[in-house]
């Protein structure tokens, strides 16, 4: 028989990636959509083979019914304070409840527990979620993918393709960052959502790869030489994330406003993996940095 996979946040990019994972591993996947989600995502979803439920997402009772008989509940949830405590908290409710025994929540992020609590919006109110979880009576598992390779496209100071630079804060410019792609998130989180024996948390990346390499690298795909660019030391960098929030306080209702942006970039350049899990799962196969940043510029020139 197979295993029964209740996801939630199915309709997002990392959700819809994580499903088709599953589905492709053989689970039966159940999905909980709010009932306004759009119906180009939810016919997508069937399409995949999964079973679409649209409930209440403030109802512990209508999300239990849907978690009876599942082994573990993978929440790939986005949002702020509601979303990611208050709804997660009902999920989690629900799916003990229904005698779930796993549970994933929706942490790819940076491992947020070696940072110092306060200089991550978004990560505080993981830790947030956390302290509820941490409490009940659920095996649970954090992944941990550092930075969406994603995040490169978007000409940020780490690598902006139209100025031809790479930027880098604190003293190292070959401090190794670490990124993976969602398709590589979503294959791994599916792998453990089926695996009964998974730790408290996952370390994972696609690659790992320092300024210095990515302007080396970025010289040579493109025939054109990119700049190294020190951006700063790292306590001038939390000095100016903090007064671009104060004086920004509308971003407190924002997902990513520029000074979360910035807080997560901070991050990155703060701590690293001491090991990666990438090896919990052999099949699974990994992006490269050039393979990657490659395909970036060969987009540029589409």
């Amino acid at each position: 028989m197979n295993k029964i996979i209740v996801v939630a946040g199915a309709t997002g990019n990392l959700g819809g990636r994580i499903v088709r994972n599953l589905i492709e591993r053989g689970a039966e996947v159940r999905v909980i959509v709010r009932p306004g989600s759009e119906i180009e995502k939810i016919t997508k979803l069937e399409k995949l083979g999964a079973h679409v439920f649209k409930i209440n997402m403030s109802s512990e009772d209508e999300i239990s019914k849907v978690c009876n008989g599942a082994s573990c509940v993978v929440s790939a949830l986005q949002g702020l304070h509601d979303v990611i405590v208050d709804t997660q908290k009902v999920l989690l409710d629900a799916a003990i409840a229904a005698g779930v025994s796993r549970f994933i929540p929706s942490d790819y992020s940076t491992d947020f527990t070696l940072l110092t609590p306060g200089e991550n919006r978004n990560f505080d109110l993981r830790r947030e979620f956390h302290t509820y979880l941490d409490k009940s009576l659920i095996s649970s598992t954090s992944i941990f993918n550092w930075a969406f390779a994603e995040i490169l496209a978007y000409n940020t100071p780490m690598l902006d393709m139209k100025k031809k630079s790479v930027g880098y804060w604190g003293e190292n410019p070959d401090w190794h960052l670490e990124f993976t792609t969602m398709d590589d998130t979503a294959a791994y989180t599916a792998a453990a959502a089926l695996d009964d024996h998974t730790p408290g948390k996952l370390s994972i990346a696609s690659f790992r790869v320092s300024p210095n390499e990515m302007v080396a690298m970025a010289s040579e795909i493109t025939h054109t030489a990119f700049q190294l660019i020190p951006m700063g030391s790292l306590s001038q960098f939390a000095a100016y994330i903090k007064s671009e929030r104060a004086a920004n306080p509308q971003g407190e209702n924002e997902l990513n406003p520029r000074w979360q942006s910035a807080q997560y970039m901070h991050g990155m350049f703060s701590v690293q993996h001491e090991m990666l899990d990438n090896s919990r799962y052999p099949d699974i196969k990994w992006t490269s940095s050039k393979e990657f940043i490659t395909s970036l510029f060969n987009r540029i020139k589409q």
